[in-house]
């Protein structure tokens, strides 16, 4: 048997049936890790750092709890955790727990582009050029009537 199919069916075993269809469905591999921490939405991450269940790079994930979900939606924190930016996940993390984020910086709200929420900018300058708009008149009575 093959090592990724030994880690694939061991995956299996430790996660269960229902959670095994969910990551199928979101991530597409069937992972086991240590729970790390969920942030103010609900999405849960997860890390293994043992190197023979897990290739290099790939050893942090996220389950979102959105069906729709994108990138945009992870909060700073947890991003530079997820990319190796930092060591210690910001649940554990002595730094970020102790450091409070600045009054100017609003909370943090995901990238609505390409949604109804997309910020559209409002123009209330007069347009250079204007559409012809034809005019028609009434035609003259025929003389031959």
């Amino acid at each position: 048997m093959s090592n990724s199919l030994w880690r694939y069916v061991k995956n299996v075993q430790k996660m269960g049936f229902k959670n095994y269809v969910r990551a199928m469905w979101y991530i597409g591999d069937a992972k086991g890790g240590k729970f790390v921490g969920e942030d103010q939405f609900g999405n849960k991450y997860y890390e293994n750092l043992n190197p023979e269940e897990e290739t290099p790079g790939r050893q942090r994930w996220v389950d979102y709890t959105q069906h729709n979900f994108d990138a945009s939606q992870l909060p700073p924190e947890w991003h530079a955790w997820m990319h190796h930016i930092r060591k210690d996940p910001p649940s554990s993390d002595f730094q970020m727990l102790q450091a409070s984020r600045p009054k100017w910086i609003g909370p943090f709200r995901e990238n609505l582009s390409g949604t109804r929420g997309a910020f559209k900018t409002y123009s209330t300058t007069q347009p250079k050029f204007h559409a012809w708009d034809p005019k028609v008149s009434q035609r003259a009575p025929s003389a031959s009537a």
